[in-house]
């Protein structure tokens, strides 16, 4: 039986553009009340404009998911706002490119905390309110680069295999509370980080997924019914060559 999502609460990360603005969107369209997570609070105000306009409710926080304290408060904001979580996904994340000894141990450790302790903070904040409903979804953005490491990825590698981890972790310890724990490790989307990075030519662009496609999947994955879990999904591009 497929599930509504209409009048659930869900919270994302990284929501001000992106995977993460896609997601947010496409939830509010399945009739999700969103609270979005983001560290540029400009990006956020005109995401929750957008929203505003599907006819749910929305809320932001500004939040450095690096910190723990900003990731409270924000949740507590969003949380009196749109109302406690059914659904949250971790998608907030950073990444930098280089040779481990190229790369200073202030940057290394940056992506670890963003990535991986951002998730952590962003779900122990979350999680008490869906054990008290007794039921909801995570999700985790990992990455295909979570599933083998990759030259010059080192960091990034380190922290998407960590969320991998995590996951497997916490789907064991709140399964009995109805919670679902999934990550999914998509590999190229065209995002404006990988634009910025040139890491996809524009005349391909079209062979590449995109952040819709991410979400699409995901309000999909959400509607399965109660007695289905997704340990884990790689989404991978067609042909992108």
């Amino acid at each position: 039986m497929v599930q509504s999502l209409e009048g659930k609460v869900a919270f994302v990360t990284g929501a001000g553009r992106g995977i993460g603005k896609a997601i947010a969107m496409d939830l509010a369209k399945a009739g999700v009340n969103v609270g979005m997570l983001d560290k540029n609070e400009e990006l956020l105000k005109k995401v929750a404009s957008e929203i505003g306009t599907i006819g749910v409710k929305v809320a932001y926080g500004k939040a450095d998911i690096s910190s723990l304290e900003q990731v409270e408060q924000a949740i507590e904001k969003m949380t009196t706002e749109v109302g406690a979580a059914d659904i949250l996904i971790n998608n907030a994340g950073i990444g930098i490119f280089g040779k481990l000894l190229d790369i200073e141990p202030e940057q290394w450790k940056k992506v670890i905390d963003v990535n991986l302790m951002g998730t952590y903070y962003v779900t122990r904040t979350v999680l008490p309110q869906m054990i008290e409903k007794n039921g909801g979804d995570v999700i985790n953005i990992s990455s295909t680069s979570g599933l083998s490491g990759e030259s010059t990825l080192s960091a990034y590698s380190a922290s998407k295999f960590g969320i991998i981890g995590l996951t497997e972790s916490l789907a064991q310890e709140v399964r009995h509370n109805h919670i679902r724990v999934t990550a999914l490790t998509p590999s190229t989307v065209v995002t404006d980080f990988i634009a910025d990075l040139q890491l996809v030519d524009d005349d391909k662009a079209e062979q590449y997924m995109h952040p819709e496609d991410i979400s699409q999947f995901i309000v999909s994955q959400l509607k399965l019914d109660q007695r289905i879990h997704v340990k884990t999904a790689s989404l991978i591009n067609t042909n992108p060559f």
